[in-house]
Formats: C-alpha cells, structure tokens, sequence
C-alpha cells in the first residue's frame, strides 16, 4: 500500500503502529475526511483481529465505517465510498512528506534553496504550511502568538518565502499535460540558527 516500494514506511506499517489520534489527524489532514475519528477507531478494531496489508482490505473497514455498503461485498465500492478512499493510498507519502520537509532545512547552507514541485491539492497544502510557519519567529506558533513576548525579542525565522507560488503557463501545459497539476513553491535558508528541536524526528 505505497506508491514506491522500494522507499519509506508503507501504509500498512504506519498503520499497524500508529495510534487512534494519530490515525484520525493523518486522515482529518491528510484526507479531509470528516469521519476520521470513526475510521481511525474502525482501523485499530480491525487490526486487532487481523493486520492490515491491502488497499481493498482498508477500503472495507473504511466503507464500513462512513456507513457505505458494498455492491458486492468484499470486492466493489460504491463511487462515493471509492471517492472517499482515493486518497488513503497515499497516506505514507503525505506522512512521509510532511515529516521529509523540516528535516532538510538543516542541511541548507546558508541562502540556499529549497524548492518543491507537488502535483496534488493536498502535498501543496503540506509544503505551504510548512513554508508558511518556518518562515515565522518560533515556527508560527500560534500560543505563542498570545504571550506577552515582543516579535523583536523572539528568535528568527530559519526560513524566509521567495516568491508566490508558481503554476504551470499555457504553453508549458500545452506543451507536457501532465504539468497541468504542478506547483512549485520556494524558501531559502537564513542565516539564523534553528530553534532548537527543529527538524528532529518525532518520538514514535
């Protein structure tokens, strides 16, 4: 359950490990599905009786979740169930990329670039987050946001934005179709240190 399988965590060891929280944000985020508390809970249950190893396995327990019922059970979901679905083969991908992005930034030297194309609605959405809050004092968090701390006295930023987004020009799609879906967006590296515990694995 991967796009690559020669790389990275698959979807089925990410979800034999993670917990019910954790199956819900990667889904709420990740999916924008708004039954995700109810199919993080219905993945845990299954997996208890049984490890879960395939897309057609998953897609069951998620149908069965949303309250949408096979044509035929155990082989066909309906379009609106499936449409549900198409973005839980990609759930290590996006856990993987989102993970990926804070790791580089402390081999950047300094103005050094990192630049990233996405194809899909929901990579762009992770990339833009992460550019957005690491070129914020202190990662842009927002309780920090309500302390009594002046934005001079916190410490900077390790990233700064280079532009807006770029999308792909007419010609460039008549050109190669495929590039009808891609973003690029940008940030270079400043020259301020990292605050501290940036980019460091989370604990598992």
């Amino acid at each position: 359950m991967r796009m690559d399988p020669t790389r990275g965590e698959s979807a089925a060891a990410f979800l034999a490990r993670a917990t019910t929280r954790e199956l819900a944000e990667v889904i709420r985020d990740y999916g924008e599905e708004r039954f995700a508390q109810s199919i993080a809970g219905a993945i845990v249950a299954a997996r208890a009786v049984a490890p879960v190893v395939a897309t057609r396995q998953l897609a069951a327990i998620v149908a069965k979740a949303v309250g949408a019922r096979p044509r035929v059970i155990g082989v066909r979901i309906r379009p609106r169930a499936r449409s549900r679905l198409s973005g839980f083969s990609s759930i290590a991908s996006f856990t993987e990329l989102a993970l990926t992005l804070p790791a580089i930034v402390p081999m950047l030297a300094t103005r050094g670039r990192l630049a990233v194309i996405s194809f899909h609605s929901l990579e762009d959405r992770i990339v833009k987050r992460f550019f957005a809050s690491a070129s914020q004092p202190f990662g842009g968090d927002p309780r920090l946001a309500r302390l009594p701390i002046r934005t001079a006295a916190l410490p900077p930023a390790p990233l700064t934005l280079v532009g807006r987004a770029i999308r792909p020009t007419e010609r460039e799609i008549a050109e190669n179709p495929r590039a009808r879906s891609a973003t690029l967006r940008v940030a270079e590296r400043t020259a301020d240190p990292l605050p501290e515990g940036f980019g460091a694995a989370p604990r598992r």
